[in-house]
């Protein structure tokens, strides 16, 4: 039996495969768990199609995460922090922190991708890595001041 594969299917192959199974593999698991398609002429266009824009769409995020690092190395922000004897902070700088003054100098990143290696509790210059599309990651100055 010839199907064309809708997503990853573990010692099977990649979505946008076509593959051939045993029918009863097909029938009975593949297809009802939306995994594959019956390889048609009409569903093997309509699969190309899908896969040509999912392309696009990584290309274009790609290309939207290089703008970004470019970005990125470029600048710097500046977290205000309370601060106390020997220039100790008052707890410690989040992703939170970061990404609030991110959005401040315009570029919007997700908190999750903010990767702080070890925690912020003094005055100083840090660098701090943000995750990118496609696995690139950026590296961001923090300043921490006192506030």
């Amino acid at each position: 039996m010839k199907l064309i594969l809708k997503e990853d299917v573990p010692h099977l192959g990649k979505p946008g495969a076509i593959v051939n199974v045993k029918p009863g593999y097909g029938r009975n698991y593949l297809i009802p768990q939306g995994l594959a398609a019956i390889a048609t002429s009409r569903n093997i266009k309509m699969m190309e199609h899908q896969l040509k824009v999912i392309e696009r769409q990584i290309d274009a995020a790609k290309a939207a995460s290089e703008e970004i690092q470019a970005r990125l190395a470029e600048m710097s922000v500046t977290v205000s922090k309370p601060a106390g004897e020997n220039e100790r902070l008052f707890g410690s700088v989040t992703t939170r922190d970061i990404q609030a003054a991110l959005e401040e100098e315009g570029v919007t990143v997700d908190r999750r991708r903010v990767i702080i290696p070890e925690p912020i509790k003094a005055l100083g210059v840090y660098t701090v890595q943000i995750k990118l599309h496609g696995g690139t990651t950026a590296d961001l100055k923090v300043w921490v001041v006192k506030q």
